[in-house]
């Protein structure tokens, strides 16, 4: 597994007697690295799903497509069903949201930011937290849905 020992041979083939001169084998044996690069690479391959925002909200469904990745870490503000602001997974009281937003624009270079409330919230608080993203200073704004719902066209019916 490790490095050996050859021994050099004489001229003839056959091995000295006595003490011969031996050189350390210079082969390095990579299997074991390979195997540690394997189970890191699962590791990181199970973890990275779970790295995404976990507050948990019921998402009204709708046809609409997926919006395209961006280089920077996207910005998610999340409005739950009981009424509480979230930026990331940091609640927020809605007295401090534009300024604690103002205070993320000026760090971002990004005006995209992403709305995921709960399908019981009222459309009317959605509106007004969109207002404050917009006053914040975000003024590129997806809402987050599930894929799935009605599609509006006539084979739904």
């Amino acid at each position: 597994m490790g490095a050996g020992v050859v021994q050099k041979t004489g001229s003839n083939g056959r091995r000295r007697r006595g003490r011969g001169r031996s050189r350390p084998m210079s082969e390095i044996n990579v299997t074991p690295f390979v195997d540690v690069m394997l189970v890191l690479l699962i590791i990181f391959m199970v973890a990275a799903p779970l790295l995404t925002v976990g507050v948990p909200v019921e998402l009204p469904e709708t046809a609409a497509n997926a919006l395209p990745n961006e280089q920077e870490e996207p910005l998610t503000v999340t409005l739950t069903a009981e009424g509480m602001v979230m930026i990331q997974t940091t609640e927020v009281a809605r007295g401090e949201l534009i300024t604690r937003l103002q205070a993320i624009a000026g760090e971002r270079e990004s005006t995209r930011v992403f709305l995921r409330a709960d399908g019981a919230v009222p459309y009317a608080e959605v509106m007004q937290v969109m207002g404050a993203l917009n006053r914040g200073g975000f003024g590129d704004i997806g809402l987050v849905t599930e894929s799935g719902g009605p599609t509006f066209d006539a084979q739904d019916g």
